[in-house]
Parts: C-alpha cells; sequence; structure tokens
C-alpha cells in the first residue's frame, strides 16, 4: 500500500506551454487553449502547506485609502492617453502587443522622449535592437531627451541593477520575449522565462511605484505569444492593429484596470515617425466634386469612437465562367449576404454574373454589422451605374428578409456626419435625436433604401437589373 501510494505521489504532470493547463496524463490537445503539441511533461509539485505570517501592512477602511496614489500621469501622447484612461499610473503595468513592422518600438520610443522629465526619467530597454539602431530611429522622429536613458540588454539581473541606477519613473522593455533569467532553464520567450522575466518587473514596479510598459509578440493568429498568465499578470492589455501598407495604426485596449476599455487610439505612420489623429475620418474618405457611381459612405465606430468611412465597389463584365469577388477591408462573407440581398430582394439580377470589387478607402476595416447598408447601396449603385446623392450617409444592418435593422450608437455616428458636412443620412426607424439642419429619411427595408438611386438614370442599369 505504501508503495503505491508513493508511486502515485511520484507520478509525473503535464503542463500547456502556452497557457500553463495542467493535466495528470499527456494529450496532443490542450483542452484550454486548443493549441496543439504544447503539453509536456514536468515534475510533479510537492503538497506543502503555508501557515499563517506575519501582515506587511494592516488592513484599512475602503474609505481610509489614499486613492491619490493612483493618479494617472501622462505619456504626452494625446492618442494613447485616450486608451489608458487618462495615462500612466504609478506602478501600473501595461502590455503593448502587435505584430512586427507595425510600429510598436516607433511609438514607445515617442513615448518615451515625451514622458521624460527632470523629475520624472524614463529608462528605455532595448532586447531586439542595438543602442545605436534605437539612437537612429531616435533622430529619425526627435525623439531626443536628456532624462531619457538607453540600454540594449538581455539579461534580467542586469536589467534589474539598471533600475538600481537610474531609478526611473518609467520603464519601457522592447521586448519582454527577448530577456532571461539566468537561475531559470529555458531559451528565451519560453513559458518559464516569460513568467520569471515578467513577474520580476511586476515586482519591481509595485515596489518602486515605477510605471512599465513592455512590448509582447504575437503568434501567427494574432494571439499574444506566451503564457496567458502574462495577461492576466499585468495590468493593461492594449493591442496595436494596422496594415502595414497603410498609414493607420489602431490602438486598442483590450484589458483596463483603471479605465474603460472600449477606447480606441488613431495613429498615422510616416517618415518622420508616429503622429496622434484626433479626428482621423479624413483618411478614409475621397473629396471629390462630382459623385461617382458605385461608392457610399457610412458611419462606424471604433470602440466609443465615431468614424466616418467610405465603401467602394466596382462591377465589370466576367470574362470567366466563375465571377470573381474580391473584397479589401471588409468581410466576404457580409459583402456575399449583400449580393444575395440585393439579388432576391431588390430585383437586382445583374449581379450574379458579374466580376465584383469592394474595399473601403485608407486601410479601415469594417466589420460590425451597421455597414451593411452603406455596402449593399454601393453595389446597387454600382451596378446600376448611377451614384448616390453628394452629402449622403448610411447606416443600418441588414436582414436576409431585405429589413434595415437598428444599430447602437446612432445619435453619435449622426453626430459625427453632420460635424463633417453631411446633410443627409439613412437610418434604420426610430433613430432618435437627429442634429439640426440635417435630413434623415428613414427606411424600413431595402426596397425603400435603393429609392434613394435617381429613378432618372435607373434606366440605365445593365441588361437584367431592376431597382
Amino acid at each position: 500500500m505504501a508503495a503505491r501510494t508513493k508511486s502515485t505521489k511520484d507520478r509525473p504532470s503535464y503542463r500547456c506551454t502556452e497557457c500553463g493547463w495542467q493535466t495528470a496524463k499527456w494529450l496532443g490537445r490542450c483542452p484550454e487553449c486548443q493549441a496543439w503539441g504544447t503539453v509536456e511533461e514536468y515534475g510533479a509539485p510537492a503538497v506543502r502547506t503555508t501557515a499563517a505570517g506575519r501582515v506587511s501592512t494592516a488592513a484599512v477602511p475602503i474609505g481610509q485609502v489614499d486613492g491619490r496614489q493612483a493618479t494617472a500621469r501622462s505619456t504626452g501622447v494625446d492618442e494613447l492617453d485616450r486608451v489608458l484612461g487618462g495615462g500612466l499610473v504609478p506602478g501600473a503595468v501595461v502590455l503593448l502587443a502587435g505584430e512586427p513592422g507595425v510600429g510598436k518600438s516607433t511609438l514607445l520610443l515617442d513615448v518615451a522622449a515625451k514622458a521624460a522629465s527632470d523629475e520624472h526619467r524614463t529608462l528605455y530597454v532595448t532586447g531586439e535592437e542595438s543602442a545605436s539602431q534605437v539612437r537612429l530611429r531616435a533622430d529619425r522622429i526627435n525623439a531626443l531627451s536628456d532624462h531619457l536613458y538607453l540600454a540594449a540588454e538581455t539579461d534580467l539581473s542586469a536589467v534589474l541593477g539598471h533600475l538600481d541606477a537610474v531609478k526611473p519613473s518609467l520603464l519601457i522593455m522592447d521586448s519582454v520575449q527577448t530577456v532571461a533569467s539566468p537561475e531559470i532553464d529555458g531559451a528565451p520567450g519560453g513559458m518559464a522565462q516569460v513568467r520569471e522575466v515578467a513577474g520580476a518587473l511586476i515586482r519591481a514596479s509595485k515596489e518602486r511605484g515605477m510605471s512599465t510598459l513592455l512590448v509582447g509578440h504575437v503568434t501567427k493568429d494574432g494571439a499574444i505569444a506566451g503564457p496567458r498568465l502574462l495577461e492576466h499578470l499585468v495590468d493593461v492589455v492594449l493591442s496595436f492593429e494596422g496594415d502595414r501598407h497603410a498609414r493607420l495604426r489602431l490602438v486598442r485596449g483590450v484589458k483596463n484596470r483603471y479605465g474603460a476599455t472600449d477606447e480606441v487610439g488613431c495613429f498615422e505612420l510616416h517618415d518622420e515617425g508616429i503622429t496622434g489623429l484626433a479626428d482621423p475620418s479624413g483618411l478614409f474618405l475621397t473629396r471629390r466634386d462630382v459623385a461617382v457611381p458605385g461608392t457610399c459612405l457610412t458611419v462606424t465606430l471604433e470602440g466609443r469612437r465615431p468614424l466616418v468611412a467610405e465603401v467602394q465597389s466596382l462591377t465589370v463584365d466576367s470574362q470567366i465562367p466563375s465571377p470573381r469577388r474580391t473584397v479589401s477591408g471588409l468581410e466576404t462573407s457580409r459583402v456575399s449576404m449583400m449580393l444575395a440581398v440585393l439579388e432576391q430582394r431588390g430585383r437586382i439580377s445583374a449581379l450574379g454574373k458579374r466580376d465584383i470589387y469592394s474595399a473601403t478607402v485608407g486601410g479601415v476595416k469594417l466589420t460590425e454589422p451597421a455597414a451593411d447598408l452603406a455596402i449593399a447601396l454601393a453595389l446597387a449603385s454600382a451596378a446600376s451605374d448611377t451614384p448616390l446623392p453628394k452629402n449622403l450617409v448610411a447606416i443600418g444592418e441588414v436582414g436576409l428578409a431585405g429589413e434595415v435593422r437598428r444599430v447602437t450608437g446612432v445619435q453619435r455616428r449622426l453626430a459625427e456626419a453632420h460635424r463633417l458636412g453631411f446633410t443627409h443620412a439613412l437610418v434604420p426607424t426610430d433613430p432618435g435625436k437627429v442634429p439640426a439642419g440635417m435630413k434623415v429619411t428613414e427606411v424600413a427595408d431595402m426596397g425603400d433604401a435603393l429609392r434613394v438611386l435617381p429613378r432618372g438614370r435607373r434606366a440605365k442599369a445593365p441588361e437584367g437589373a431592376e431597382g
């Protein structure tokens, strides 16, 4: 019996290297994060009990806790402050993740220079580049400051030594996957190393009241690399998004213990660096004196921020048996659904036999259903070669029965469109309060929406098309 108990106690355990999930037997796929081939064997932990010890600080009523210690300090970048909830809180640890080349290092180097001052030093630690490479980038984006300190280190003990020497108010670690502790086995970027490095930096931040910005890598699926424990340990998780071939960059809050998680910061990446966009709607519009068929404007919500965006569509005669369907910045499934609705509910039969191209302007991605009505009208306008009226925006979700459904934030969307000079809007029924001076047309289905196409020119639609 004793031998059986001992063999059970010494039995090895298994753990997922991606999310840290543990099990008593090996599995090919982790049930927690659904990753394949990540469950590995490790020693069974010894069962221990912890006795009560002396407390470091006595518990006090919550009303007596000094909340001024958690007052946010501005980073110097307004768009980043918007996402953070006002700025960086002393002792807060922020994880910024994004694809390679999207501009994470450029943004944080700009933040490091603007946040540095006589009272607040900044330490920028790079583990992926040399100090001279970072200096060249700083010269290019004008991110030089006498209170910004730079170090190129990949050893955790050396990083902690720099903290003792510089005593910064802000630490930027680029990136957490490149730093390793000599006391932990494993290569840099492994689960054990990332956990140890992140834990040490978090402890140092809390003890010193130092804000910390950690750069994280992402996997090929776009998820943050490393154990999910890293996301749970930090206070704020930000996602840096953007097409590397476009100028627009978005910083989206995923987790925030100090503010809302539905805020989005907009940036423009250019040769001189990266700048915040307080009014980014101009990037997504094409200003024309004459209306062009196949274009329609809509107002999308990125977090709580309304943005006016343009949808463009083009239809041409197909030269192959299976017509092409090419989409950029839109979801292919949504465009296909709008084509089916137009053909069945809108009686536009010419679309099925033509090549169709749909795209957005400026690299913005429209994924919310509120853009359905604009997509459908752009396709109908392209099919009939009839331009929509100028200064028109379309807002609404379109169902398979052809009905136009209500969406959230209609009043905020209309207010943004009115601010930019648009005078006419197509919206679902019961839109609420309408801005003064703006004409709003309520549409219940696609039949009502298609009536905005001028009747005189709809006769020139391709053969088989009816509006």
